[in-house]
């Protein structure tokens, strides 16, 4: 028996666990939404699959509280599929694997899921819970949040009849989120006929890898290093002082993830392999020194010999590349002037994939401003299609407009300091949630998110601090008893 079982409130930790084993990535989700409403039968609540695949599932009040405010509990059922350099663990076919590491529960050398299975998990706890005490209660679990909120983004109007919604998506226990930012996807392409790798030529491929990553809005402003950044002040080098030519480029794999590994395969000279070693020791060196307070984990970066391609990137189009690559901006733009603290705009510079005739970069851009975002757009825009791409948006999503004056949020407030003791904290976050969506289709809903505490979403480190799951369970199951009356 896995030992997380053990943990408490055990109705969320055996439900976390038994998501951790049904495989559900992003964009492959039929086994989670199988498992789901199989669950809901189980449970004796009502559930289907929406047209958008999200699943829906309603339990009625409980006998004296039918005349209460609807509450809608939200979470996604989708997870980011992030792995260690080394492991095969395959996102489609196998289980999650759980441990327990002090006042964390991580997963063996892959992405653990508590973002946001451990959401999942609660709605699971409250719809198969006799004793519980609330008013009527809908689940909206949501597909493909971490990959364009494709699930809340097409969610069928006038599907939920709840008044109130808890998004159980927030990660630092004892904040109370009622605003985040905005983002979209930005999309550099371009094809080019590849050119022939002189006969004479060799080729070395040059990693850098073991970066933190992270979740590319809620650590964006701690400095991590992103791998496609620090390749391409190597790579410029390179061209220039060992006649090296690029052949292909691969950095990166989530949209809204920091990039912690890229890679890339440079022709040259075969009398210049050991100056381009030597290179790579020096920015090596430079490297860990920049990042030596932040990037902790230990920094890879390395050269190895590999066999000549027999194709490359013609020079024009390589120089134009790396140009605009050095150029992109990646990070924090601007702080939130009434929330110094938050993040208001930022990009991240997410993907790139150069070869065979074909270049790609992603960009997922941020911001709390539509004003700001449509800036940093038209920055990346501009920086691209001076190297001859074609740039596409996409996944649009706006921001979610803090409401102080929330009902719901004085209610969870009040609950929270009479079970803590403490005050909680409000706040917006930089990253995005989904309440933004549903408030667009849904504009009468009051709304708040919280949750237990987890770290490093989105990477090989995430990990879910235990301990907090039980007073979340309590905070939830109370605010279900106190909702007001419609």
């Amino acid at each position: 028996m896995n030992e997380i079982l053990n943990l408490k409130p055990q109705c969320i930790w055996k439900n976390f666990y038994a998501l951790t084993q049904v495989p559900h990535p992003s964009g492959h989700l039929e086994k989670i939404e199988t498992f789901l409403l199989d669950f809901a039968k189980q449970a004796g609540v009502e559930a289907f699959k929406d047209p958008a695949g999200n699943i829906v599932m309603r339990k009625p009040a409980t006998a004296g509280m039918e005349n209460r405010k609807g509450v809608i509990l939200q979470a996604h059922m989708d997870m980011v599929p992030q792995k260690s350099y080394d492991s095969k663990h395959n996102f489609e076919t196998d289980p999650i694997e759980p441990w327990i590491d002090g006042e964390w529960v991580k997963a063996n050398n892959t992405t653990l899921g508590a973002d946001n299975g451990l959401g999942v998990a609660a709605i699971m706890a409250v719809m198969e819970d006799k004793t519980l005490k609330h008013g009527p209660v809908e689940a909206l679990i949501t597909a493909d949040e971490e990959t364009g909120m494709c699930g809340a983004n097409d969610l069928p109007a006038g599907e939920l009849n709840g008044d109130i919604l808890f998004n159980l998506d927030s990660e630092t226990w004892g904040k109370f989120v009622i605003g985040s930012a905005g983002g979209i996807d930005v999309t550099a392409i371009l094809g080019y006929k590849e050119v022939d790798t002189d006969k004479e030529d060799v080729a070395v491929r040059v990693t850098i890898k073991g970066l933190r990553g992270g979740h590319s809005g809620l650590e964006i402003n701690e400095g991590r290093a992103n791998a496609n950044k620090l390749m391409v002040r190597f790579v410029r080098e390179a061209i220039a002082k060992c006649d090296a030519r690029l052949a292909t480029w691969h950095g990166g794999n989530m949209r809204n993830a920091i990039p912690f590994k890229a890679e890339t395969v440079l022709t040259l000279p075969k009398e210049n392999v050991e100056a381009v070693k030597e290179l790579v020791e020096e920015w090596k060196e430079l490297f860990i020194d920049e990042f030596k307070m932040i990037e902790t984990n230990g920094i890879e970066f390395f050269a190895e010999d590999v066999e000549a391609p027999a194709k490359q990137v013609p020079v024009e189009v390589q120089d134009n590349l790396i140009n605009a690559i050095y150029a992109c901006h990646d990070g924090v733009i601007r702080m939130i002037p009434s929330y110094p603290d938050v993040v208001e705009t930022s990009s991240n510079l997410a993907i790139i994939d150069i070869e065979g005739g074909d270049a790609f970069v992603k960009i997922l851009a941020r911001s709390s401003r539509e004003d700001m975002r449509d800036y940093v757009v038209n920055t990346i825009e501009s920086c691209f299609n001076m190297a001859g791409m074609k740039v596409e948006t996409a996944g649009s999503y706006g921001g979610w407009d803090p409401n102080p004056d929330s009902e719901v949020l004085a209610l969870m407030l009040r609950v929270y300091k009479e079970l803590s003791g403490e005050d909680g904290i409000v706040q917006v976050d930089h990253a995005g949630l989904e309440c933004s969506i549903i408030l667009g289709k849904y504009p009468q809903l009051d709304v708040v998110s919280f949750g237990p505490t987890i770290r490093s979403p989105h990477t090989t480190t995430e990990r879910a601090l235990w301990k907090t799951a039980e007073p979340f369970w309590e905070l939830l199951k109370k605010a279900l008893e106190e909702v007001p009356v419609k």
